[in-house]
Order: structure tokens, then sequence, then C-alpha cells
């Protein structure tokens, strides 16, 4: 049976330990108060960087993901160290030391679980410090070939010349080769053509140039060049090259259809001719014998059909 004796026992045991936690509330009380004022000047100076960051960084960096990563970065670490401050004066460095130990194995483990996730966040953040292309830029990766809509920490948005949206890691855009078409403004076009053995090739590059004149946008302060580039099995190839202006693909894809229709008309007016490709097939004697047989052979008529009986009514 539990006793007046236990009871008050139990009693006086809880009551000395309530007296205890008093005492050490007291003592602690100066402490909490100034753990109090640090976190709360620790949070107005976590949005007062926060907010200079805004403010400032858009003058160095135009890139506005990358202006909100520093800003959130600044805000949180600012927080983290009020944090510590906290601790460290409410008496808790081995909890300080506990967190910091865990974050350091949270990161790591973190980083092994999504090392690809961290590659292209961290590939994200180098493009867009280095700025190799921005939006509108026109763009040719080992993959594929159009428009940059959007450039993002993690992916990067090509919108491609046939319509599709294809979303590019970054890891991907940053270790491969990147053709950037828009950073000069200006493009070669190459026109590949062919005249049979017999042309003339002076009059070929005469009347090439001359049907390249007066050609809209072309570049005057560039070569307009026809370069003879071999003895194909059909034709001489040639290859006309031209420089014009250029903002969007339209552009080149405009100035070689053009040329291409320019070329052909100059040319049936010359009386040069684009030859079709000639293939020879070599035939064995006895095969050829067959076919000959089979072509001579007469014709037997085929039979009329019987028609059929009438019958008597």
């Amino acid at each position: 049976m539990f006793g007046l004796t236990d009871f008050q026992r139990a009693f006086n045991l809880l009551s000395g330990k309530l007296i205890r936690w008093m005492q050490q509330l007291i003592l602690l009380l100066p402490n909490l108060l100034i753990a109090v004022v640090i976190l709360t000047v620790t949070y107005f100076a976590a949005k007062m960087a926060r907010r200079f960051i805004v403010r400032f960084l858009p003058r160095v960096s135009h890139s506005v993901t990358l202006n909100n990563l520093v800003a959130t970065i600044a805000h949180v670490g600012v927080l983290l160290i009020g944090i510590f401050f906290t601790l460290e004066v409410l008496s808790l460095d081995k909890t300080v030391t506990s967190l910091l130990a865990g974050v350091g194995i949270i990161g790591l483990a973190l980083g092994f679980a999504f090392q690809d996730i961290a590659a292209n966040f961290i590939s994200g953040i180098i493009i867009a410090i280095q700025r190799p292309f921005t939006v509108g830029d026109v763009i040719q990766t080992e993959s594929y070939f159009g428009t940059i809509e959007s450039i993002n920490l993690r992916t990067l948005d090509l919108r491609q010349v046939t319509g599709e949206l294809v979303r590019v890691p970054n890891r991907k855009v940053f270790e491969s080769s990147v053709i950037n078409y828009t950073v000069t403004t200006q493009r070669r076009v190459d026109v590949e053509c062919g005249v049979t053995y017999d042309s003339d090739l002076e009059r070929v590059r005469e009347v090439v140039l001359a049907c390249m004149q007066g050609f809209p946008e072309m570049l005057t302060n560039r070569p307009l060049e026809v370069m003879f580039t071999g003895f194909g099995d059909s034709a001489i190839n040639f290859t006309l090259r031209f420089w014009i202006p250029y903002r969007r693909q339209v552009d080149y894809v405009g100035a070689k259809s053009e040329a291409i229709l320019r070329i052909k008309r100059a040319f049936d007016a010359a009386g040069i001719v684009i030859p079709f490709p000639i293939r020879t097939l070599d035939i064995s004697p006895e095969l050829l014998e067959q076919v000959s047989r089979k072509l001579t052979r007469p014709q037997t008529p085929p039979e009329p059909a019987a028609r059929p009986e009438q019958s008597a009514e």
C-alpha cells in the first residue's frame, strides 16, 4: 500500500526539483533576456541584409535568379549566426557542436544522394556569373539548336527552330561545347552546288557572282566567294560563300533559299546544267542473255473466256 510517508517523500522530491529549476531559471533569466535581444536584432539584421542586397546587386549582376539566390543565402546566413550566438549565451555549447556535426553529416549525405542536382545547381550559378549567353540568344549545343527563353539555376529552356521547348540541364550545357550565333551578329552562308564536267568553270564563276549582285542585306565588307571544292561522281562541285547580318535563324535560312533560287535562274538562262546523279549498273552476260530471251520470246494471246450458256426459258 502506498502510505502517507511515501507520498510525502515523493512530494518533497518533486517540490525540491521544482525549486531547483526555478532557481536555475532565475539565474538564467538575464541570459534569456540577452538571447531574446540577440534573436530580435538578428531578425532585423537579416531583413536589412536581404533588402540591401536586393537593391545593390542588380547594379552588378543582371541575373534575377542569381540575385535572389544571393539575397536568400545572406538572409539565412545572418539568421544562423544569430542562432549560434543565442545558443552560446544560453551555455548550450554542446548543442551548437551537435548541430554543426549534424549539419555536416546531413550535407554529406545529401551531396551523395543529389549530386546531379547539386552539379546542375552549381553549373547554373557559374553560368549566371559568367553569362556566356543571355535570353534571346541563338545557341547550338551538342544535341540541340534553338533560342534561349529562360535561364534557371537548374535548367536552361531552349526553344528549337521546329517549335519544341527543351529543358537542358545546366551541367550538360556547362560541360559541352556551345556555339552562340548571336554574339557576332554576322554569319556566313554556304550554298553547295555542282555543274557538269563539260562546263566552262570560269563562266560558271562569273554567272554565280553576277546573280548575287544586289542580294538583299548581304554584307559588302565581307568577301563574296565561289570556291570549287572537288570532282564528284557526276559533277564538279563548288560552294558559294557570302555573309549576312544575323539576328534570327530565319535570316540564315531565307538568305540560303534566295541564293539557291538566283543560282538556278541564272544557270537556266546561261545554259549551264546542274546534272542529275548518275549510277552505273554492272550486269553479267549470263543475266543479260536471260533478260534478252524473255524480252524476245513471243507472247501467246490469252484464251477467251468461255461464255456461259443461256438457259431456255
